[in-house]
């Protein structure tokens, strides 16, 4: 089996606006150029697999099948403009603040890089190959842990420190801007 490449997406802050605990579709709004950046790279052969870390389920405030209901619609509006969404890998857990069986410390919270080694392991990704792109600093580490070759932060979501933006190989102001240099710098 050839080795695939992937794009990887945080989800909050990168894919839809960044809102306290989203778990609700009619509080979701895309950003700008996600569905151009999405649909550019599918057509270059890159797995689009989103990683996202869901506290708000492990603090009880949302819960699973609330998590699941939104994703299944997101996933609809990729497919509504012909874009696939290969994988959507989610961690519940928070080491302090989860209740019950989410309070705990596990190997897919970003910065872990459990949920990018599950994709790899479902669609024999080459990480080396791959790109990442999320909003704060524990997206860039997870992806450096998990052996991606290329970390991008985009300053749509969480503030960020100038010492967090240092661990990015890139910064970018949106997507649109990421996808355009992207697209220039990443092979056939």
């Amino acid at each position: 089996m050839t080795t695939q490449k992937a794009l990887f997406l945080d989800r909050d802050g990168v894919i839809n606006k960044e809102k306290h605990y989203c778990h609700k579709i009619e509080e979701f709004e895309f950003l700008p150029g996600v569905f151009d950046l999405t649909k550019a790279f599918q057509e270059r052969h890159y797995r689009i697999v989103v990683i996202t870390n869901q506290a708000g389920i492990g603090r009880g405030i949302y819960t699973e099948e609330d998590f699941q209901h939104l994703t299944k619609w997101m996933i609809q509006q990729f497919s509504l403009r012909s874009i696939t969404i290969d994988a959507v890998y989610h961690c519940p857990h928070h080491p302090t603040h989860g209740i019950g069986k989410y309070k705990t410390t596990c190997l897919c919270r970003k910065p872990a890089p459990g949920m990018i080694k599950q994709a790899q392991s479902a669609f024999n990704i080459d990480l080396a190959q791959s790109v990442l792109i999320g909003d704060k600093v524990s997206d860039i580490q997870a992806g450096k842990n998990a052996g991606i070759g290329h970390n991008y932060l985009v300053t749509t979501g969480h503030q960020l420190a100038a010492t967090d933006k240092e661990q990015a190989d890139k910064v970018f102001s949106g997507l649109i801007e990421l996808k355009d240099y992207l697209l220039e710098h990443t092979n056939e």
